[in-house]
Protein backbone atom coordinates (compact mmCIF):
# COMPACT_ATOMS: atom_id res chain seq x y z
CA UNK A 1 0.00 0.00 0.00
CA UNK A 2 2.71 1.97 -0.25
CA UNK A 3 3.43 4.39 -2.97
CA UNK A 4 6.95 4.92 -4.50
CA UNK A 5 5.84 8.74 -5.59
CA UNK A 6 5.68 9.46 -1.58
CA UNK A 7 9.19 8.68 -0.79
CA UNK A 8 11.42 11.32 -0.64
CA UNK A 9 13.86 11.89 -3.24
CA UNK A 10 17.73 11.82 -2.36
CA UNK A 11 18.34 14.96 -2.38
CA UNK A 12 15.83 16.28 -0.18
CA UNK A 13 16.82 13.37 2.62
CA UNK A 14 20.17 14.30 2.36
CA UNK A 15 18.97 18.17 3.36
CA UNK A 16 16.88 17.64 5.75
CA UNK A 17 18.18 14.80 7.87
CA UNK A 18 20.70 17.45 9.85
CA UNK A 19 17.70 19.00 10.93
CA UNK A 20 15.99 15.71 13.07
CA UNK A 21 16.90 13.41 15.26
CA UNK A 22 17.15 9.23 15.06
CA UNK A 23 14.91 7.28 16.93
CA UNK A 24 14.52 3.52 16.89
CA UNK A 25 10.70 2.24 17.52
CA UNK A 26 9.72 -1.66 18.45
CA UNK A 27 7.58 -3.34 16.24
CA UNK A 28 3.97 -2.33 17.34
CA UNK A 29 5.31 0.67 18.94
CA UNK A 30 2.94 3.97 18.83
CA UNK A 31 4.62 6.51 17.33
CA UNK A 32 1.78 8.90 17.55
CA UNK A 33 -1.68 8.94 19.30
CA UNK A 34 -5.02 10.61 17.80
CA UNK A 35 -5.06 13.78 19.19
CA UNK A 36 -2.02 14.61 20.40
CA UNK A 37 -0.76 18.14 19.95
CA UNK A 38 2.62 17.25 18.82
CA UNK A 39 3.87 19.10 15.81
CA UNK A 40 6.99 16.51 14.79
CA UNK A 41 7.44 15.25 10.98
CA UNK A 42 8.80 11.40 10.83
CA UNK A 43 10.88 9.98 7.89
CA UNK A 44 10.96 6.40 7.97
CA UNK A 45 14.11 5.62 7.51
CA UNK A 46 13.31 1.37 7.87
CA UNK A 47 10.38 -0.79 8.81
CA UNK A 48 6.86 0.18 8.16
CA UNK A 49 4.08 1.44 10.27
CA UNK A 50 0.57 2.14 9.21
CA UNK A 51 -2.11 4.68 9.86
CA UNK A 52 -5.00 4.32 11.59
CA UNK A 53 -8.37 5.90 13.09
CA UNK A 54 -10.10 3.90 16.38
CA UNK A 55 -13.24 4.33 18.13
CA UNK A 56 -13.85 4.36 21.44
CA UNK A 57 -14.55 0.61 22.01
CA UNK A 58 -11.27 -0.06 20.41
CA UNK A 59 -11.82 -1.24 16.51
CA UNK A 60 -9.84 0.50 14.09
CA UNK A 61 -9.65 1.30 10.47
CA UNK A 62 -6.56 1.20 8.41
CA UNK A 63 -5.95 4.29 6.44
CA UNK A 64 -2.39 3.77 4.68
CA UNK A 65 1.07 2.21 5.33
CA UNK A 66 4.37 3.75 4.92
CA UNK A 67 7.68 2.30 4.05
CA UNK A 68 11.10 3.34 4.19
CA UNK A 69 11.61 7.26 2.41
CA UNK A 70 8.32 7.67 3.17
CA UNK A 71 7.04 10.43 5.70
CA UNK A 72 4.15 11.02 7.65
CA UNK A 73 2.67 13.32 10.56
CA UNK A 74 2.86 16.50 8.00
CA UNK A 75 -0.68 17.68 8.65
CA UNK A 76 0.60 19.02 12.16
CA UNK A 77 2.10 21.92 10.10
CA UNK A 78 -1.42 23.39 10.93
CA UNK A 79 -1.15 23.33 14.52
CA UNK A 80 -4.57 21.40 15.29
CA UNK A 81 -4.43 17.83 17.05
CA UNK A 82 -3.23 15.06 15.24
CA UNK A 83 -6.34 13.49 13.14
CA UNK A 84 -4.96 9.88 13.15
CA UNK A 85 -2.52 7.08 14.95
CA UNK A 86 1.05 5.81 13.42
CA UNK A 87 1.94 2.65 14.94
CA UNK A 88 4.91 0.28 13.60
CA UNK A 89 3.53 -2.41 12.09
CA UNK A 90 7.58 -4.10 12.55
CA UNK A 91 10.72 -2.41 14.18
CA UNK A 92 11.51 0.55 12.66
CA UNK A 93 13.89 3.78 12.52
CA UNK A 94 12.69 7.50 11.83
CA UNK A 95 14.54 10.79 11.68
CA UNK A 96 12.12 13.03 13.44
CA UNK A 97 12.02 16.39 12.65
CA UNK A 98 10.56 19.37 15.24
CA UNK A 99 8.10 21.65 13.48
CA UNK A 100 9.98 24.76 13.75
CA UNK A 101 12.49 22.52 11.89
CA UNK A 102 10.13 21.58 9.42
CA UNK A 103 8.52 25.12 8.71
CA UNK A 104 12.04 26.95 8.04
CA UNK A 105 13.00 23.50 5.84
CA UNK A 106 9.63 24.61 3.35
CA UNK A 107 10.20 28.37 3.39
CA UNK A 108 14.03 27.29 2.59
CA UNK A 109 13.32 24.25 0.09
CA UNK A 110 10.31 24.81 -2.34
CA UNK A 111 10.86 21.56 -4.19
CA UNK A 112 10.05 19.84 -0.65
CA UNK A 113 6.91 22.45 -0.70
CA UNK A 114 5.88 20.45 -4.13
CA UNK A 115 7.21 17.34 -3.03
CA UNK A 116 4.76 17.34 -0.03
CA UNK A 117 1.96 19.64 -2.14
CA UNK A 118 1.89 16.89 -4.49
CA UNK A 119 1.65 13.81 -1.69
CA UNK A 120 -1.12 15.52 0.36
CA UNK A 121 -3.07 15.62 -3.66
CA UNK A 122 -2.67 12.00 -3.68
CA UNK A 123 -3.51 11.84 0.32
CA UNK A 124 -6.59 13.30 -0.70
CA UNK A 125 -7.60 11.47 -3.63
CA UNK A 126 -6.82 7.90 -2.08
CA UNK A 127 -9.01 8.74 0.96
CA UNK A 128 -12.07 10.12 -1.00
CA UNK A 129 -12.06 6.52 -3.27
CA UNK A 130 -11.61 4.62 0.36
CA UNK A 131 -14.67 6.73 1.41
CA UNK A 132 -16.42 5.59 -1.59
CA UNK A 133 -15.43 2.37 -0.99
CA UNK A 134 -17.11 1.70 2.46
CA UNK A 135 -20.45 3.81 1.17
CA UNK A 136 -20.78 1.86 -2.06
CA UNK A 137 -19.10 -1.77 -1.86
CA UNK A 138 -20.27 -4.39 -0.11
CA UNK A 139 -17.19 -6.12 2.36
CA UNK A 140 -16.85 -8.63 -0.37
CA UNK A 141 -15.85 -5.61 -2.99
CA UNK A 142 -13.94 -3.76 -0.61
CA UNK A 143 -11.57 -7.42 0.00
CA UNK A 144 -11.04 -7.14 -3.49
CA UNK A 145 -10.28 -4.06 -3.56
CA UNK A 146 -7.65 -4.42 -0.54
CA UNK A 147 -5.84 -7.21 -1.92
CA UNK A 148 -5.39 -5.80 -5.36
CA UNK A 149 -3.66 -3.09 -3.64
CA UNK A 150 -1.94 -5.10 -1.18
CA UNK A 151 -0.64 -7.29 -4.00
CA UNK A 152 1.76 -7.45 -7.37
CA UNK A 153 2.01 -9.78 -9.76
CA UNK A 154 3.76 -12.93 -10.15
CA UNK A 155 3.29 -14.58 -13.36
CA UNK A 156 -0.33 -15.41 -13.88
CA UNK A 157 -0.78 -14.88 -10.05
CA UNK A 158 -1.26 -11.76 -7.22
CA UNK A 159 1.14 -12.51 -4.19
CA UNK A 160 0.86 -9.97 -1.25
CA UNK A 161 3.86 -8.24 -0.69
CA UNK A 162 3.74 -8.11 2.97
CA UNK A 163 2.13 -11.09 5.95
CA UNK A 164 -1.63 -10.53 6.78
CA UNK A 165 -3.97 -11.85 8.86
CA UNK A 166 -7.61 -11.89 8.52
CA UNK A 167 -7.88 -9.61 11.40
CA UNK A 168 -5.64 -7.03 9.04
CA UNK A 169 -7.57 -7.17 6.54
CA UNK A 170 -10.56 -6.96 8.71
CA UNK A 171 -8.96 -3.74 9.88
CA UNK A 172 -8.63 -2.16 5.96
CA UNK A 173 -12.48 -2.56 4.88
CA UNK A 174 -14.27 -2.09 8.19
CA UNK A 175 -15.75 -5.53 8.45
CA UNK A 176 -15.62 -7.92 11.61
CA UNK A 177 -13.11 -10.83 11.02
CA UNK A 178 -15.96 -13.24 11.08
CA UNK A 179 -17.07 -11.95 8.19
CA UNK A 180 -13.63 -11.71 6.60
CA UNK A 181 -12.92 -15.38 7.39
CA UNK A 182 -16.38 -16.64 5.84
CA UNK A 183 -15.49 -14.97 2.47
CA UNK A 184 -11.62 -16.07 2.84
CA UNK A 185 -13.49 -19.77 3.27
CA UNK A 186 -15.81 -19.60 0.27
CA UNK A 187 -12.56 -18.24 -2.31
CA UNK A 188 -10.00 -20.76 -1.03
CA UNK A 189 -12.82 -23.73 -1.67
CA UNK A 190 -13.30 -21.86 -5.59
CA UNK A 191 -9.82 -22.04 -5.98
CA UNK A 192 -9.45 -18.04 -6.25
CA UNK A 193 -6.97 -17.46 -3.03
CA UNK A 194 -3.89 -19.99 -1.43
CA UNK A 195 -1.38 -19.81 0.86
CA UNK A 196 2.68 -19.59 -0.62
CA UNK A 197 5.18 -19.43 2.91
CA UNK A 198 2.61 -17.69 5.02
CA UNK A 199 1.46 -15.21 2.31
CA UNK A 200 -2.07 -15.10 0.50
CA UNK A 201 -1.29 -15.88 -3.14
CA UNK A 202 -4.57 -14.54 -5.29
CA UNK A 203 -4.33 -17.83 -7.94
CA UNK A 204 -6.91 -16.36 -10.64
CA UNK A 205 -8.96 -13.15 -11.11
CA UNK A 206 -11.04 -12.75 -8.18
CA UNK A 207 -15.28 -12.56 -9.06
CA UNK A 208 -16.24 -9.21 -9.75
CA UNK A 209 -19.05 -10.35 -6.85
CA UNK A 210 -20.08 -12.88 -4.65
Amino acid sequence: MTDAEDRLPQHLLDAIAPRGLTRNFPAHAILINEGDSTDSLYILLSGRVKIYASSDDGRELVLHEYGPGEYFGELSIDGEPRSASIKAIEACTCRVVQGSELRQFLADHPDFAMHLTRKLIRMVRRLTEQVRSMALQDVYGRMVRVLTDLSEPAGEERLLRHKLTQQDIADRVGASREMVNRVMKELTAGGYIGQREGRLVILKKLPAAW
